[in-house]
């Protein structure tokens, strides 16, 4: 099953199509449940998507009303480390682009590499380094999707970066900017890894959201992208990490992300919603 073809099936059942997709990471699939549902279906019904295996990642595909905008969002994401090839952790990227997705919002939890961005921090990414060891470009260029050699000098767009540091003064959340590097996982980065990230300029250590982000920059969308801090690297401590802590702090983040990105949905799209 192709891309394409997933787009045209996913055409034929929505019930409006959407130009802003969001992709909800790890402990943040429940912000869906605080947007007017449209339509749901579960990833193992959706044509060409895999199953998504990691912890607190629903796996459904959902059309919601956000700020009265309909957005396509998926319920958890597709890791690398789940032994799926690139081509599938981008599956659902690249249907977005063929159904005409001009904005996608990407979501991850993520640790500190500074002592000053805490577990429940709001960092909003303007930057990555891609530590996966390999590129979802690799292979045949779709040149129906984008050009060969793609630039990534404005992979995050300024203008929504610039919006939301707008939306956060004016409603008091306090959002940071880093640069955000993703490794491969599934286990997590020793000291000295993190000590080295931390001395090549990453703030941010994860293991997802930058294939996600190349593919959509590849196929002309533009992102606005938020990681969440759910734990400092073992820089500052040498206590062993949980999935149930991850889970919690993103959760105590999840009312000011509500927040940002119902306001930049407003100001963005309500006008031409529909």
């Amino acid at each position: 099953m192709s891309y394409s073809e997933t787009a045209d099936y996913l055409r034929e059942i929505l019930p409006v199509i959407p130009k802003i997709g969001m992709i909800l990471g790890t402990g943040l699939s429940d912000l869906a449940e605080h947007y007017k549902l449209l339509f749901s279906i579960p990833y193992s019904k959706v044509p060409g998507f895999v199953a998504s295996t990691a912890p607190s990642h629903k796996g459904n595909l959902l059309l919601v009303e956000i700020s009265g905008v309909p957005v396509l969002m998926l319920q958890g994401r597709f890791h690398f480390y789940e032994g799926y090839p690139m081509s599938e952790v981008v599956f659902p990227t690249r249907v977005m682009a063929k159904l005409g997705i001009e904005t996608l919002i990407v979501t991850n939890a993520s640790g500190s590499l500074r002592e000053e961005f805490g577990p429940g921090t709001i960092v909003q990414i303007t930057d990555h380094i891609n530590y996966m060891g390999t590129n979802p470009l690799i292979g045949k260029n779709d040149e129906e999707l984008g050009e060969r050699f793609p630039s990534l000098n404005q992979q995050y767009e300024p203008l929504f970066v610039e919006l939301c540091a707008q939306i956060a003064g004016e409603k008091g959340i306090r959002l940071e900017r880093g640069t955000y590097l993703a490794v491969s996982g599934p286990s997590l980065e020793t000291k000295a890894e993190c000590a080295f990230f931390a001395k090549v300029g990453a703030d941010l250590v994860g293991m997802s959201t930058v294939p996600e982000v190349i593919v959509a920059r590849h196929c002309g969308i533009r992102v606005l992208a938020f990681s969440i801090v759910t734990n400092y690297s073992n820089l500052f401590h040498d206590q062993a990490h949980s999935q149930d802590e991850i889970r919690e702090q993103a959760g105590i983040a999840a009312q000011g992300l509500r927040a940002l990105i119902g306001e930049f949905i407003s100001r963005s799209y309500r006008d031409t919603a529909r």
